[in-house]
């Protein structure tokens, strides 16, 4: 947990009107700015923060299980390091993004925490302005790791991992018997075609005699 400075706590009780936003985005590359909706550009805790972008953060909203919060940021992409063609292209996908608030006369207190999460889907106006999706870390859990256990092959026809260069407007199933009589590719099948099915997984024991296990 994040310990706050005294006075800054103090500066949040009061009627002070010198409180802005902070933004830190941070790209899966490595790559790092901040943004402010102050009028100056702010360091604080060792990231300088730009203004301009014009941020402005509706509707956050955390929850107490494990179910992914959500939000959503309007906006107007005057920020340099924030461009228009970097987020179309990708660059800004999933980035984290954390929101705090901080005093901007005393930026040396620190700041507090407002919400942490992952960019998502961002959609362009034509005036230059955009909206973004914004999901919490929860959302990570979600995310499928590793591959699926199943008996067609994974694979697309013609991709790297299938191996299949000249298809000859063929189309593939992706059974392991039309890998291995079609294509004669069963050394690239990515599937599991001897993994049991269901009526395995329900069969009970055998009418005849038991042999306690043995074969």
């Amino acid at each position: 947990m994040k310990t706050l400075h005294p006075d800054l706590l103090a500066r949040f009780s009061s009627d002070v009107t010198t409180l802005c936003l902070g933004w830190i985005l941070r790209r899966r590359d490595g790559h790092v700015i901040g943004i402010t909706d102050h009028d100056r550009a702010i360091e604080i805790d060792g990231q300088v923060l730009d203004p301009g972008a014009g941020l402005e953060a509706i509707s956050l909203s955390q929850t107490s299980d494990l179910r992914p919060g959500q939000a959503m940021a309007e906006g107007v992409l005057s920020a340099e390091a924030l461009t228009a063609a970097d987020l179309q292209s990708g660059l800004w996908n999933r980035a984290r993004i954390e929101v705090f608030r901080f005093d901007w006369t005393a930026p040396q207190l620190g700041s507090v925490p407002v919400w942490s999460g992952l960019l998502s889907e961002v959609a362009h106006r034509p005036d230059g302005s955009f909206s973004a999706e914004l999901v919490s870390l929860k959302a990570e859990l979600e995310r499928p790791i590793g591959r699926r256990i199943m008996r067609r092959c994974d694979a697309e026809l013609g991709d790297p991992r299938c191996g299949v260069r000249e298809t000859g407007g063929l189309t593939c199933d992706q059974r392991f018997e039309t890998c291995r009589d079609v294509f004669q590719n069963t050394m690239n099948f990515r599937g599991f075609p001897h993994l049991p099915g269901p009526d395995a997984l329900l069969a009970g024991p055998g009418a005849g005699p038991q042999d306690g296990g043995r074969r």
